[in-house]
């Protein structure tokens, strides 16, 4: 017959047994105790300096600067692009700078066309009707001056950079014939495909 193991007899148990298991009432180490105060105490701290402090501090605008200075040096590499037609479509089938595009699309034109462009305010840019816009250089116009007294706002002062407007108009181009998950209603007429002249 096996025998049980016996506890010290300084150990105190708390009084009960699983499964023939006995539970100890044994105090945490001293530097967990003193790790888990000093988070306690720096906690208030790290939240109001990252969280609540001034413009710039939190790690998603320490991410979007990061983002923005790359962004400053790819363009670096292309110069000041001109909003013409061939310049937006060409973007438009880059991948590369697709990406630049969706990101200052996330960041301002979310709100109404919704993250995947299907429109919730603002009309569905992955159809084929638009209101506005004839040719892909109109994109460009619409975003830059706006339309309809005010229901599409100007981003042209609000965004600033002429590179950035194009980019996001090629984005906005790309999203043309995507299938967003809930898409809005038509709205305008159906154009011709985008072209480069």
């Amino acid at each position: 017959m096996a025998s049980t193991p016996t506890a010290p007899q300084n150990d105190v148990t708390l009084g009960h047994s699983y499964d023939g298991i006995r539970e100890y009432d044994n105090p945490l180490p001293g530097w967990w105790t003193w790790l888990f105060i000093i988070t306690v105490v720096i906690s208030p701290i790290y939240i109001l300096y990252f969280h609540v402090g001034a413009e710039g501090r939190s790690l998603e605008d320490q991410y979007l600067a990061a983002m923005d200075a790359n962004t400053r040096k790819k363009y670096k590499k292309i110069g000041d692009l001109t909003p013409d037609s061939k310049t937006i479509y060409t973007y438009s089938q880059d991948p590369e700078w697709i990406v630049v595009g969706q990101s200052i699309f996330k960041v301002n034109c979310v709100s109404c066309h919704g993250a995947d462009g299907g429109g919730l305010v603002g009309p569905n840019l992955c159809d084929e009707n638009y209101k506005h816009i004839k040719g892909v250089t109109d994109i460009y116009k619409v975003i830059n001056e706006g339309v309809a007294g005010g229901a599409m706002p100007a981003w042209g002062t609000r965004i600033g950079n002429k590179n950035d407007l194009i980019m996001v108009s090629a984005y906005v181009a790309s999203l043309r014939g995507s299938k967003p998950a809930k898409p809005k209603g038509p709205d305008g007429s159906p154009i011709p495909p985008w072209s480069p002249d």
